[in-house]
């Protein structure tokens, strides 16, 4: 279980680290929709300024907006957006209160941030398709008003999948070998179809396994978990790492070029 201290492990850009950390989020991120799918979709969260509590403290955001900016300011506080594989959903958070950690020096400096994109399609796209059966069970209603137990899910899948589509940005095993490349041919350098399939297949048994546990709403959760990935997160996490690449290349010549291919990623990345 040590396997998620960067602090602690050897070798934070090996394979079986990285894998041991993908597996652990598609957990999370499975059960943490069989978890939503309890709740209708309360549509009202997602929209701005349908909560009329909120109105009337005079803000203006959508429930959730408004929910995760009051989470991720304390956990700003306990220093968790300095670690290595966190990014925060919203801007204008406080200083940690704690020292920094002492993390090994792994990422480029970059800016790639795509939680914009997750909020976005999680919220129009992954939660109504879920929650259709509880939605219909309450028949003309269509909301069951917890909106505090919703939200809290919410919030625990979205750093899930914003944790998983961001180690994209983990230093690749190859770069391209000139300085010139495009946004396709990075594309082209990363994507490994035989590896998407496989990890599909894997999504396939584990949501399946589940699914017999959780009947219906199971079902429900191995389809919409894999739509998520194979339309959301894998297509979310190349962009990241394609960005990433551009990054990392931008102002190099192509003798450094050159020397990161040479080099393979040992030292700074």
């Amino acid at each position: 279980m040590l396997s998620q201290n960067c602090v602690l492990v050897r070798d934070p850009l090996s394979l079986e680290h990285i894998r041991s950390i993908l597996g652990r989020l598609e957990d999370t991120i499975i059960f943490g929709l069989i978890e939503r799918a309890q709740y209708a979709h309360n549509a009202k969260m997602y929209v701005n300024g349908a909560i009329s509590e909120l109105r009337e403290k005079g803000i203006e955001g959508s429930w959730l907006e408004w929910f995760l900016k009051e989470i991720e300011t304390f956990h700003a506080k306990a220093r968790r957006y300095t670690s290595l594989d966190e990014y925060p959903f919203t801007t204008g958070l406080p200083e940690p209160v704690l020292p920094p950690l002492m993390f090994p020096k792994i990422l480029y400096p970059n800016d790639v941030n795509v939680n914009r994109s997750i909020l976005s399609f999680y919220t129009r796209s992954i939660v109504p398709r879920i929650t259709q059966r509880a939605t219909i069970a309450l028949s003309a209603l269509k909301h069951d008003s917890n909106y505090g137990s919703a939200a809290t899910i919410d919030v625990e899948i979205l750093q899930a999948i914003s944790k998983r589509v961001h180690y994209g940005a983990t230093p690749p095993r190859s770069f391209p070998t000139s300085v010139v490349a495009t946004e396709q041919a990075l594309e082209a350098l990363i994507m490994r179809r035989d590896v998407m399939a496989k990890l599909l297949m894997r999504l396939r048994k584990k949501a399946t396994t589940y699914a017999q546990e959780f009947g219906p709403d199971g079902d429900a959760t191995w389809t919409a978990s894999s739509s998520l990935y194979e339309n959301y997160i894998i297509p979310l996490t190349i962009e990241v790492e394609v960005e990433y690449l551009i990054q990392r290349l931008n102002g190099l010549s192509e003798a450094e070029v050159e020397g990161l291919v040479k080099t393979k990623l040992n030292g700074d990345t």
